[in-house]
């Protein structure tokens, strides 16, 4: 691994990912405490107040334990939160993935990023522009990508993961945002809406903002629940990837049940 100093570039020879570093130490006793343990620990602190109340101090104290001796087990915050944020992928289903139905293991996997990061808000903080690869990242790469690979490149697959992938995020983070902001305010999203209509009613009497107006008196998608905003939304999404999918990839319509076409056709003549 490499870092760059001014226009120097040194070898980070001291770095060693989390994942290579073994749990139980080849010499000496045997570990009182596990890194699911603290790693479970540091979850519920995050869940509960924030990831910034997630401390070797605070998790230290939540299991018993020495907070300089937790660093024996994960050695620095960087390794705590990777552990966390694969901790939580291991909470999205992909069992039995690829169905050989791709609109329904897509959709599944994107309900389940989705309920994922409502359950922990706190993640929606974490800064990770560079993957780790912990088992069950790795085991969510293997099941999801291998949804699209019979039927598109690597590079097309990692596209369209990415923009699956953007959509749920950038759709989450709205509505985290929103939670926090009625938390705050002591408004509902309905009476907060209320509150603005007088604001909102001047501008489009004004005359002067169309598009605006055109959003506020016709559009239906900013009336629609969360959960139908979000469904609404997933629906394009997919539409998008079908378009880059071959024809071969949509799977077979069930057949009719046996006697529908002569059933159709006597009606239709008589």
């Amino acid at each position: 691994m490499y870092a760059t100093k001014g226009e120097e570039t040194v070898a980070d020879a001291e770095y060693v990912n989390i994942w290579m570093r073994p749990e139980r130490p080849a010499r000496g006793p045997k570990p009182v405490y596990s890194r699911a343990q603290i790693t479970e620990a540091a979850i519920r602190i995050a869940d509960a107040e924030g990831l910034e109340a997630a401390t070797m101090r605070r998790i230290a104290a939540e299991i018993g334990a020495g907070a300089m001796s937790l660093y024996r087990y994960v050695p620095s915050r960087g390794d705590l939160v990777e552990l966390m944020a694969d901790r939580l992928m291991g909470e999205i289903d992909v069992t039995g993935m690829p169905s050989g139905d791709w609109r329904a293991d897509l959709t599944r996997y994107a309900d389940g990023l989705r309920v994922m990061w409502q359950r922990h808000p706190w993640i929606a903080t974490v800064q990770r522009s560079l993957p780790s690869f912990g088992p069950n990242q790795l085991l969510l790469i293997e099941r999801l990508m291998g949804v699209l690979d019979a039927f598109v490149s690597i590079d097309e697959n990692l596209g369209l993961v990415a923009m699956l992938n953007s959509y749920v995020e950038g759709t989450v983070r709205e509505e985290i945002r929103a939670a926090e902001e009625v938390r705050r305010s002591g408004l509902s999203e309905s009476e907060w809406m209320a509150r603005s209509y007088p604001y909102v009613d001047r501008l489009v009497k004004s005359g002067e903002y169309p598009i605006f107006t055109k959003i506020v008196m016709e559009a239906r998608q900013p009336h629609l629940s969360r959960d139908d905003q979000f469904r609404d939304g997933l629906r394009r999404v997919l539409d998008c990837i079908a378009a880059a999918l071959p024809a071969t990839a949509e799977p077979p319509m069930p057949a009719a049940p046996r006697g529908a076409g002569r059933t159709g056709r006597a009606r239709a003549g008589s």
